[in-house]
């Protein structure tokens, strides 16, 4: 891997992507023969939450343990990055401590300034604005479902489509599509598309890669003939006063069955979790066969250990 950092996918080489895939893939087989992996051992990965979390602060802290590694947690009352201590001061002595920093924060800007200062490599664990962790473990669990190479898949041919809100999670989906190559349908209500900085970098990506990535305001459309179905929450963390809007313009969006028959019938059904059930998708499409949620969530386990792997076995 180039960079000693994963803040943003767009920071990310093709091979960087295949580099994590290979090395997850690697990690989950010698798991699953119990055959332990102790590449980082005697070291130690701080995870910062300004959020809450629940995949994100087990998956991470598992993984480091599995790997021989320890995790510390520290909530935000114990740091209050930029407030108790800047950040620069919080990055170098962070420095001398540590092999490694998980952040998962609102600003995205406070990682970057994070990993600017840091001697050690900073990971995204989520900010407002991008997902890099879970968009890299959605692939790899695409990968998988279709049996795909993953120190070289090939997506041509494949739609995923992704119906919701133009959030931080659809946001690195954006990038992933542009940079590997799979057709990318998104529907979202007017105003509530993906980032336009983000979506033009990806466009651009995207004329290497092959991939084909359209933008609308009509879930039927962009379902239609896809092989996986995704989507996220209609109200992120932070924006909790706009439930009751957003649930009446969002509805129409909802993934439901009627919705989700629009897709082929081999089709996949994935979510980033939490869901909530009955707003943004109901159960029977959740609960279904088709549907693959809990396959994410525990591949967030392996790719994060792969990610930690290259990342800090020289830190």
């Amino acid at each position: 891997m180039l960079k000693k950092d994963l803040i943003d996918l767009a920071d990310l080489s093709r091979d960087d992507v295949l580099e994590i895939f290979s090395a997850s893939a690697k990690l989950k087989k010698k798991l699953k023969e119990k055959n332990p992996v102790d590449i980082l051992k005697g070291k130690t990965l701080v995870m910062l939450f300004e959020k809450p979390s629940l995949r994100t602060r087990v998956t991470f802290e598992v993984g480091m343990f599995q790997l021989g590694g320890i995790a510390i947690n520290l909530d935000p009352s114990t740091v209050k990055l930029g407030v108790r201590e800047s950040i620069y001061d919080a990055a170098k002595n962070f420095s001398r401590w540590v092999n490694g920093i998980m952040v998962r924060t609102f600003s995205h800007k406070k990682v970057e300034e994070l990993a600017e200062y840091s001697e050690v490599p900073v990971i995204n664990g989520l900010t407002d604005l991008l997902h890099p962790c879970q968009i890299l473990t959605d692939v790899f669990t695409i990968i998988e479902k279709f049996s795909l190479n993953p120190a070289d898949p090939d997506f041509k041919g494949m739609k995923v489509a992704y119906v919701g809100d133009g959030n931080n999670v659809v946001n690195s989906l954006v990038q992933a599509s542009g940079l590997l190559g799979f057709d990318l349908s998104i529907a979202s209500p007017d105003g509530y598309f993906c980032g336009k900085k983000i979506l033009t970098s990806a466009k651009i990506l995207a004329k290497t890669s092959g991939a084909g990535i359209e933008i609308g305001t009509d879930p039927y459309e962009a379902v239609k003939n896809a092989d996986v179905v995704y989507t996220d929450v209609w109200v992120s963390m932070g924006k909790e006063s706009e439930q009751s809007k957003r649930a009446k313009i969002f509805k129409p969006f909802q993934v439901n069955k009627k919705l989700f028959s629009r897709a082929k019938k081999t089709a996949f059904f994935m979510h980033c979790l939490p869901a909530h059930r009955g707003e943004e998708v109901t159960d029977e499409v959740i609960d279904s066969p088709n549907s693959i949620v809990f396959d994410q969530a525990e591949n967030r386990l392996h790719v994060q250990k792969g990610i930690l792997s290259i990342l800090m076995k020289d830190s």
